[in-house]
């Protein structure tokens, strides 16, 4: 049996597909923080404290996640828009909004996973 290099590189190329999309927010859980004022978020648009979204460190632009609280069960679907958090421990800054809907007060544990 042998491979060539092109099946080889091919096929790479959709494992860390599969793999880059899928496996980050669907395996996440930890620290969520959210944050009410700033002008422009990192995609360019004006920031909106009441709506439904968040900033991640890694998720494309644009990608719809569903942020549960593992305290209460309530969940969200916010969009990112951002990039952040920039404090350790943390996985995901939600706009104001997006923290009254899932019921936050301050910093709390949720679980991630995208939404297709």
């Amino acid at each position: 049996m042998s491979f060539g290099f092109g099946k080889l590189v091919v096929s790479l190329g959709m494992l860390s597909t599969v793999v880059g999309t899928s496996l980050p927010a669907a395996a996440q859980s930890g620290a969520a923080s959210w944050y009410g004022s700033g002008h422009r978020t990192a995609n360019g648009e004006r920031f909106n404290p009441n709506g439904l979204t968040a900033a991640h460190r890694s998720l494309p632009f644009g990608t719809r996640v569903r942020v549960e609280n593992r305290r209460t069960g309530r969940s969200v679907v916010v969009r990112i828009n951002d990039r952040g958090p920039f404090v350790r421990g943390r996985i995901i800054d939600l706009s104001r909004g997006s923290a009254r809907a899932l019921g936050m007060g301050g910093t709390t544990y949720v679980s991630l996973q995208v939404v297709h």
